[in-house]
């Protein structure tokens, strides 16, 4: 139900126990979703803990709090200017729900993987039970269920080379999965990211959307503002403003692309339409744009295009391939990704793991990154005099 605000320029974040009657409920429990690892781990860039547990950002152009129980993931919407309060509708729910690609169920995503090995039920029988494994913060333990240990079975079983997954096991994050993101900035997004870390990107690309992007709504002390469209990105002063607010040789390529899609590729629809496209084909086309490598082209593929059999290959999953997969290029002269290493080494994750490939590196990714006996984000030095764009 909808009201009209009496205070429309008085507004804070919310959280759920001090207004429950403008929260909505979509039933989800933490083994499919777990908002800490999903909305930090370096997928999208726009969401804060504004509150323990409350995850504020922005969502098409409305701005959001999430949080969750072990059963629920319990939304609020703010919608600014339009003067009404109250709980999401139907429809804002469905932005939501499209986000997170709940209609895609992690539960029977696993039953499927540890499925297609005929010794599964015998190998799961040294599983049975529950695991244990870290909760939020790493200080408090909780429980996952069988049908993840059963996932982890099916694919070490598949291969002796996945052996390295119950190494992991005591680490194992659940709810780990994969948001389906605006293309556009997804793109731009990962533009950002090259040579660069979770934080550095998160400012670039919060600055970029304070300086190019609509004003929505403020909370507390925090302004919200939108995603830049194309034409915003594509003017004769973006490159320098850009450069101004620290994004370095990023800033080009931002501008760059941005009039590539508007000039030569008819505008924000080819985006779109990519996600109609075969993987191969849609990699092929973002690889066009300046500043887009494999990686970066893998991480949109990925991320926004509907392609989860993509597997973004950094020198950080270089080194889990080689150290944990005992996986070496065929080209043995090859010391680290590039092009066609890249390409070969997403076709031996993707011969392990099947058509959703992408989000079981995400899985193992993020297990490897909270492990206590490795760097969490591994150095990424720049050669001096180098232009080009990582991956």
């Amino acid at each position: 139900m909808l009201v009209r605000s009496l205070l429309p320029g008085s507004m804070g974040h919310r959280t759920l126990s001090s207004t429950p009657a403008l929260w909505a409920s979509i039933p989800c429990p933490r083994s499919e979703l777990r908002l800490d690892l999903v909305l930090a781990s370096g997928q999208s860039f726009r969401w804060r803990e504004q509150s323990p547990a409350h995850w504020s950002g922005v969502l098409a152009d409305q701005v959001w709090t999430l949080t969750q129980t072990e059963e629920q993931l319990y939304c609020t919407v703010y919608r600014g200017n339009k003067g009404q309060v109250g709980e999401p509708t139907q429809e804002e729910l469905q932005a939501i729900r499209s986000y997170f690609q709940l209609d895609v169920s992690l539960a029977q995503l696993y039953y499927h993987w540890g499925s297609v090995d005929p010794h599964f039920q015998e190998v799961a029988q040294k599983f049975q039970g529950d695991y244990r494994t870290w909760g939020r913060g790493w200080g408090s333990y909780t429980l996952v269920k069988l049908h993840l240990t059963s996932l982890i079975c099916g694919w070490e079983e598949a291969s002796p080379k996945n052996r390295c997954f119950s190494y992991f096991l005591p680490y194992w994050p659940r709810g780990v999965r994969l948001l389906r993101q605006d293309p556009i900035e997804c793109l731009f997004s990962f533009i950002c990211s090259s040579n660069n870390n979770i934080a550095r990107i998160t400012g670039m690309v919060e600055r970029l959307c304070q300086a190019f992007g609509p004003r929505l709504i403020q909370l507390d002390d925090v302004t919200y503002h939108g995603f830049p469209s194309l034409q915003a990105l594509a003017g004769p002063e973006v490159e320098a403003h850009l450069r101004k607010l620290g994004l370095g040789y990023r800033a080009r390529y931002v501008s760059a692309s941005a009039r590539a899609i508007l000039e030569e590729q008819g505008g924000p629809s080819w985006l779109q339409q990519l996600r109609e496209a075969p993987y191969e084909d849609a990699h092929k086309a973002l690889c066009t744009l300046p500043g887009v490598g494999t990686k970066v082209a893998d991480c949109i593929c990925l991320m926004a295009l509907d392609k989860p059999q993509a597997v973004p290959v950094d020198v950080h999953m270089w080194h889990i391939a080689q150290y944990d997969y005992s996986w070496h290029p065929t080209m043995s002269q090859a010391k680290g990704p590039s092009p066609p290493v890249n390409k070969e080494l997403g076709n031996f994750f993707r011969s392990l793991w099947g058509p959703y490939a992408g989000w079981a590196q995400a899985v193992l990714f993020s297990a490897d990154l909270r492990q206590p006996h490795r760097p969490q984000e591994p150095p990424a030095k720049r050669r001096k005099g180098s232009k080009g764009p990582e991956g």
